[in-house]
């Protein structure tokens, strides 16, 4: 029975990639028609963006993986400590957003070699990201249970909800940094409901920071960061038949050290019409107008208290990395 459910999950969560491209197009439809225009982050990432990214992450200026690694890599037993995992009970290990697994892998090891029951389920909207991951845990860690699972992990939730076993979601990263504050509470909320009893939540944040360690790791000086988010341009003149110049915009980052809150901007640099065909549509653009592209909010307890508050989860634990720039707090459900 539970292997039909699974199964079923697996079907649903895969149908979500034939529908990606028809999402794509009506997300730039919608945030190129808007004033002022948007563009969703997700989007950065197809092969070469996914590249770019790491890239990026391997960066001097970009602190956050490196902070978190520290915490996977040097307070792994802390960590299953906090999570209160029963070895003899099978559990599913989700992760929302998994990318390259690089800090899960410590984790992962760590599960592994102390002969956890476990099923590794990590979830991207990136197929060639999981199938790097996949390749990549096949071969360091071959007795691993995994099961890769395409799409945004906003439209998974329900489906995560009916798996049997008992669940630790991973939402690393700080990607609930990538939602405003109204987003992030309506994500944590639904997130909440698709818990049972005592599931954990593994939640990374950044925290707030001054502003000259916070504006390199996104404006670096060697332009990673630019042409990663030039990269969604030149993604819609790839699959959406766009003639977008990649010339005629910059990228422009901006960080409010009072709010924490960083933004990512591209900006057009001339006056300036794009023709996409698969929309039939133009699209004018002038001198200096603004595509947001990216919300990278930064946390302390007092914010991460304010989005969680109509939600049955609690926070259990919070380990930090060695210099405090970032956070994992362990969340538990606290009622069915």
């Amino acid at each position: 029975m539970i292997n039909n459910i699974e199964t079923s999950v697996k079907k649903t969560i895969n149908s979500e990639s034939k529908t990606f491209n028809s999402l794509f197009k009506m997300d730039v439809l919608k945030g190129l028609s808007s004033h002022p225009k948007f563009l969703s982050s997700k989007y950065f990432y197809d092969k070469k963006g996914d590249a770019l990214f790491v890239k990026i992450m391997n960066m001097p200026e970009y602190y956050l993986t490196n902070s978190e690694y520290d915490i996977f890599k040097n307070k792994t037993e802390a960590l299953v400590h906090g999570l209160d995992i029963n070895k003899n009970t099978d559990f599913d290990l989700i992760e929302l957003g998994a990318g390259d697994g690089m800090k899960t892998k410590e984790l992962l090891k760590y599960l592994d070699r102390e002969n956890y029951q476990f099923t590794f389920i990590p979830v991207d909207i990136s197929q060639n990201a999981l199938n790097n991951l996949e390749t990549s845990l096949n071969e360091e860690l071959p007795h691993l249970s995994i099961e890769t699972k395409q799409g945004d992990y906003f439209h998974v939730l329900e489906d995560i909800k009916t798996l049997p076993k008992p669940k630790v979601i991973l939402f690393l990263g700080s990607n609930i940094g990538n939602l405003n504050d109204d987003q992030a509470r309506k994500f944590m909320l639904k997130l909440s409901n698709t818990l049972h009893k005592n599931d954990k939540i593994v939640l990374g944040i950044d925290l707030i920071k001054s502003e000259d360690i916070v504006l390199p790791a996104y404006n670096d000086e060697q332009g990673i960061t630019k042409q990663f988010n030039l990269n969604i341009l030149a993604r819609m003149n790839r699959e959406l038949d766009a003639d977008f110049d990649l010339n005629a915009f910059t990228h422009s980052p901006k960080y409010n050290e009072e709010e924490g809150i960083a933004e990512s901007f591209l900006v057009s640099k001339i006056d300036q019409t794009v023709r996409i065909k698969v929309l039939d549509m133009t699209f004018n653009f002038y001198k200096n107008e603004t595509i947001h592209t990216e919300i990278s909010r930064k946390y302390n307890d007092s914010i991460l208290e304010h989005i969680l508050e109509h939600t049955d989860l609690n926070v259990k634990d919070k380990l930090t990395d060695s210099k405090n720039y970032f956070a994992d707090y362990i969340l538990n459900k606290s009622n069915h």
